[in-house]
């Protein structure tokens, strides 16, 4: 089947912008066919903390302002704002010092075929310029303008369906890259906790044995390993302070619903069971 010709655009639109010299990472989309897609991949070069986003003559000359593509942005929308459109892969890649093609379908000839990770682990080393360039949505890129790139990029996935979306290709090259310059570190999403001293687990353990003997759970005439068992459950629980607040809260309202037992049955005229 045919490829359908992109369209003209504009020269205004052609005209290549300066570049921002803060991001070393360029992402490089030729004939984008969907405006969804566009939006996307700028939510997932955001995420990873890049913005410099060209499109080679995508099949609409305004598909980064397009209603889909802010909407699938997601908040985005900078650099969609942001985005170039150029003509030609050559004028995407001016500035750039390397350049990584990416592609599903072996090739008999072309640059060497790599998987991301050890690869670019060993080229950020070298700190360049790069280029990560993505073809088509339904063809990929052509042979021409893989040529044009130093490695071919190809994601481990199944034989059996190696099927991505652009905008999902996109997500993982740029996580791949951002790990290998260094990455971002995890920001924590609770409060800390603090570990509970050896005291105040003894203190709660000797309040659970009290407690036992009340509700008669523990004999102390013969309570065989049950306390060392659990001085070793609490102990391998690594308890917080907090933790053990809740335990001891838990045995005061278990010996009060057992004292409030003991009453009824008094106040009821009945005989109360000892404890074992």
């Amino acid at each position: 089947m045919a490829r359908r010709k992109p369209a003209i655009l504009p020269a205004a639109r052609q005209a290549v912008l300066p570049v921002p010299m803060s991001d070393p990472t360029r992402f490089v989309l030729v004939h984008t066919s969907h405006a969804g897609n566009v939006g996307a991949a700028a939510r997932a070069m955001k995420v990873m903390g890049f913005s410099e986003l060209v499109l080679v003559r995508p099949r609409f000359a305004d598909i980064a302002g397009r209603a889909e593509a802010r909407a699938m942005a997601s908040g985005a929308t900078d650099v969609l704002a942001a985005a170039r459109v150029v003509d030609t892969l050559p004028q995407a890649l001016e500035g750039c010092t390397h350049a990584c093609a990416t592609a599903m379908t072996p090739r008999d000839f072309g640059p060497p075929t790599r998987a991301p990770r050890p690869y670019l682990e060993g080229l950020a080393q070298a700190a360049p310029r790069l280029a990560l360039v993505f073809g088509p949505e339904r063809t990929g890129l052509a042979n021409e303008d893989v040529y044009r790139c130093h490695a071919c990029l190809s994601i481990p996935a199944d034989p059996g369906y190696g099927s991505l979306n652009l905008a999902q290709a996109v997500q993982l090259l740029a996580y791949e890259w951002r790990q290998a310059l260094g990455g971002y570190p995890v920001q924590p999403r609770t409060a800390a906790t603090t570990a509970a001293d050896l005291a105040a687990v003894q203190a709660t353990l000797a309040h659970w044995e009290q407690v036992l003997v009340k509700i008669g759970f523990l004999d102390p005439a013969a309570p065989k390993k049950l306390m060392p068992r659990l001085q070793q459950l609490l102990l391998r629980a690594r308890l917080t302070t907090q933790e053990v607040h809740i335990l001891r809260g838990i045995a005061r309202a278990i010996d009060g619903a057992a004292q409030a037992d003991r009453r009824r049955g008094h106040d009821a005229g009945g005989a109360t069971t000892p404890p074992r």
